[in-house]
């Protein structure tokens, strides 16, 4: 595999990190699950990671930081929250200072970068309330314009870090009778607000994610100086919506984190119990479940990591993308995860007893990771707003120029590609039409088609590649003939038929990018990537809901996906299409000589 530059922070961060199962480094499985028992905020682990300075790579190159892609920030985000996802998720509220940097002037930009790198600052995010939620609109907390700046009243609720951070982003009421141009951002520095004019609600004790500082904040006749409006006012409800695309996108990285860990600590379990003289791995029905979590893994990668590329190639692009990555992904891995825990058993269930009860952590902690920045039905119908228009542009063969997108789509999807700068202010509230990764397949599979004559593919798989790559297509149809029923319409209230359209859409969607990744990466990744057959067990994976599969699928497919599972768990490598190093394990791994003698002990 080539070696990639863009992986390099999340290697050199992970060996430093340490083995998560030596209860002695930092980020350890003992050390969280300790501190997740304490209801206690992770503050030395956080304090680590500033000295190490992470906290460098959320600040863009052009305000002395050292972000340069968002591709890298998943793979670091990744390494972090396979740890834990309380101190991934509390360390990576710096990400909404994406606002700034989308919105900022050079002033409030230079100002938040100092305030990030040198004072180990921290932000949070004010948008929903108590009796609103999700209804942005709907905003009772209000900004009156007074000389100098505005009087801010009213609470922000629920809010992660809330407390705990210095600069609260908050969406304000500035003109009640403006609708969407009433809502303004303000980027309140709490260090410059009078100590009696806000106030700190109180924690909130959840499910998962327990030391986090989940709580809000409220301000009564709180004065903000007028340089804390950030951009325009009127323009709140607009920054926050792009805000969204960036950070929908990016919680991909916090599940992806758990379910590596998962996947790793079920696959721990399930190659050293015996059960029936075998290993519980050995047995049929649970290596499929642990061959199907590592599929998904693998499916979610291609969707994911393309996104973070994306950014960069086609912004515009991602009123449509971010929807489909928070649904898809997020509740994708969310169900892998439960799906394992039947092959662990009770065990799942136990707080202690295996792997310091990090699973159980694990399974409670990522269950957020579908609902905040935006639930599942959110998601969807932000997704079903946009569903006609792209049909439109399909229907009337308006996509874009076949060799520019194929131009595009090699720039997102071939991971040895420079990326551009990525340039916020082409972020688009919709992609007016516009899906490179699906418009865009009938370019690819022509590249598929040329495939043929290669004498390093087998031919069977290639060809069970091809017809099911052709399906995608042809189910894409199908959706835009229901899309275009005349019921469909815009607003809130949409039937559920539109909703299980979207969640289709998704999924066509994600086997488009496993197509993709697989031809523009085919030459410069691992041998097992390259051979094709998880893309078989992949596409029929994701396409069999649609029409009974038209091919048979080898047993022997399974049994490779299988034995790259096991061979990257004994290398201690992370599960994933770019299956970089992990922290060197501390267990050794047995023989095959102690394995069989153990097998033996235990059967007799």
């Amino acid at each position: 595999m080539k070696s990639l530059e863009q992986y390099r922070v999340a290697e050199a961060l992970e060996r430093d990190l340490g083995d998560p199962m030596n209860p002695n480094s930092t980020l350890s499985f003992a050390r969280v699950v300790e501190l997740d028992e304490q209801e206690a905020f992770p503050e030395d682990e956080l304090t680590w990671l500033y000295r190490w300075k992470l906290q460098d790579y959320y600040v863009p190159e052009s305000c002395g930081g050292k972000f340069k892609s968002f591709e890298t920030f998943v793979a670091f985000v990744r390494v972090l929250c396979r740890r834990d996802q309380t101190t991934g998720i509390a360390f990576t509220t710096l990400f909404w200072s994406f606002l700034t940097w989308m919105a900022g002037t050079p002033a409030q930009k230079a100002k938040l970068a100092r305030f990030v790198r040198d004072r180990h600052g921290a932000m949070c995010l004010g948008y929903s309330e108590r009796e609103h939620g999700a209804d942005l609109m709907a905003s009772d907390l209000t900004a009156t314009k007074v000389p100098g700046g505005y009087v801010l009243n009213g609470e922000k609720w629920p809010i992660n870090r809330a407390t705990i951070s210095g600069v609260s982003y908050i969406l304000a009421k500035t003109d009640p009778s403006a609708g969407a141009r009433g809502l303004s951002l303000l980027m309140v520095e709490k260090d410059r607000l009078d100590p009696q004019q806000f106030y700190n609600l109180p924690k909130i004790r959840t499910h998962g994610i327990r030391g986090s500082d989940m709580s809000g904040i409220g301000f009564h006749d709180c004065f903000v100086p007028e340089d804390m409006l950030l951009g325009s006012e009127g323009a709140g409800l607009e920054l926050a919506l792009k805000g969204f695309q960036i950070t929908r996108t990016l919680c991909a990285a916090f599940s992806h984190g758990a379910a590596d860990t998962a996947l790793r600590t079920t696959l721990n379990f399930a190659r050293s119990r015996v059960v029936y003289g075998k290993t519980v791995f050995d047995l049929p029905q649970p290596q499929r479940v642990l061959v199907d979590a590592f599929l998904d893994v693998l499916i979610c990668d291609c969707e994911t990591i393309s996104a973070a590329r994306g950014f960069h190639v086609v912004p515009g692009q991602f009123g449509v993308w971010a929807a489909v990555v928070k649904y898809f992904v997020t509740v994708r891995l969310e169900k892998a995860i439960a799906d394992l825990s039947v092959v662990l058993g009770a065990r799942f269930y136990m707080r202690e007893e295996h792997d310091w009860g990090i699973f159980q952590k694990q399974l409670r902690d990522n269950a957020i990771i579908s609902v905040f920045d935006g639930s599942t039905v959110v998601n969807l119908h932000a997704l079903i707003l946009q569903l006609r228009q792209l049909a439109r542009v399909r229907e009337r063969g308006k996509a874009a120029n076949p060799s520019q997108t194929s131009e595009r789509l090699a720039a997102i999807f071939d991971l040895t590609a420079l990326l551009p700068t990525f340039d916020p202010n082409k972020l688009e509230l919709f992609a007016r039409g516009a899906d490179d990764v699906v418009q865009g397949l009938e370019a690819t599979l022509e590249k598929l088609s040329s495939l043929s004559d290669d004498p390093s593919l087998d031919a069977e798989v290639l060809d069970r590649i091809q017809v099911l790559s052709e399906r995608i297509p042809a189910a894409v149809d199908d959706l835009d003939f229901v899309v275009a029923k005349p019921e469909f319409e815009h607003g809130h209230e949409q039937p559920p038929e539109m909703f299980e359209a979207a969640k289709q859409y998704c999924t066509l969607h994600a086997a488009a990018a496993c197509v993709h990744f697989w031809v523009y990466n085919r030459t410069q990744l691992t041998p097992f990537f390259a051979e094709g057959k998880w893309l078989v067990l992949a596409l029929d994976r994701l396409l069999r809901t649609f029409r009974p599969s038209p091919i048979s699928v080898p047993i022997e497919y399974v049994e490779s996906v299988a034995a790259e599972l096991l061979s990257l768990h004994r290398q201690n490598k992370m599960f994933s299409i770019v299956p970089f190093q992990l922290a060197q394990s501390i267990q050794k791994e047995e023989s095959s000589t102690d394995a069989s003698s153990k097998l033996q002990l235990q059967t007799r």
